[in-house]
């Protein structure tokens, strides 16, 4: 049978919500080859940071193949903390605390190196043959992959209120739809539902029969 991707939208430190999904695309997946793209935002706000990059990273490592991890703004946030006395104050700010907290650690400068080099060597976009994968979205006006990284991590205007065609569907988070359900537009499908608030981590079910997601998943109780 033909494989299955599974894209995942904004976690922001909801571990129960995370492993409740992945169950979830365990069992609907059974009997088929599977692939997992992440689509950033790991970290902050949510308690549990750290279980969440443990078991993000754990994915990827065992299946680099079949598992790729997106960086979010989140994320590069917090490198730029790590350099940046100034990005410490505004991470921290913003729900940074909170990723400190679930290491157990007070400064930035505690946190595990080899958790921090992981997520600096996290990729901004990913493609298959129907779509691309990005964090925050693309600029319109130009078909393909945006070359601006900080577009790719932040953008949210223009590129939500205009349905441009990329040349490939594009998947993406960043932005919050706090009813809970995925926003779906002809170019685009936005699957940050705001765990945090709403309870409901969601997953795109992809095929290689449309660009866009044939069902969605979501965490249990969502």
């Amino acid at each position: 049978m033909d494989e299955l991707t599974y894209a995942i939208g904004d976690v922001h430190g909801c571990a129960g919500a995370l492993e409740s999904l992945l169950g979830r695309i365990a069992a609907h997946g059974a009997g088929r080859r599977r692939r997992l793209v992440f689509l950033g935002d790991y970290i902050d706000k949510g308690p549990e940071s750290a279980r969440v990059v443990a078991a993000v990273r754990a994915l990827q490592e065992a299946d680099p193949v079949s598992v790729t991890c997106l960086m979010g703004n989140r994320e590069a946030a917090l490198l730029r903390a790590a350099h940046d006395p100034h990005g410490a104050a505004a991470w921290l700010a913003t729900g940074g605390d909170r990723t400190l907290a679930s290491y157990g650690v007070a400064r930035i400068a505690d946190l595990p190196a080899a958790e921090l080099a992981w997520i600096a060597g996290l990729k901004t976009v990913h493609e298959d043959t129907l779509r691309y994968y990005v964090h925050a979205g693309f600029r319109p006006g130009r078909r393909g992959i945006d070359p601006s990284v900080e577009a790719r991590l932040w953008i949210r205007e223009p590129f939500l209120s205009v349905d441009y065609d990329f040349g490939k569907h594009v998947v993406h988070g960043h932005t919050p739809c706090y009813a809970g359900r995925p926003d779906c537009h002809p170019f685009r499908t936005n699957l940050d539902t705001a765990p945090l608030r709403t309870g409901r981590l969601t997953a795109a079910v992809l095929d290689r029969t449309a660009p866009a997601p044939v069902a969605f998943l979501q965490s249990q109780g969502g």
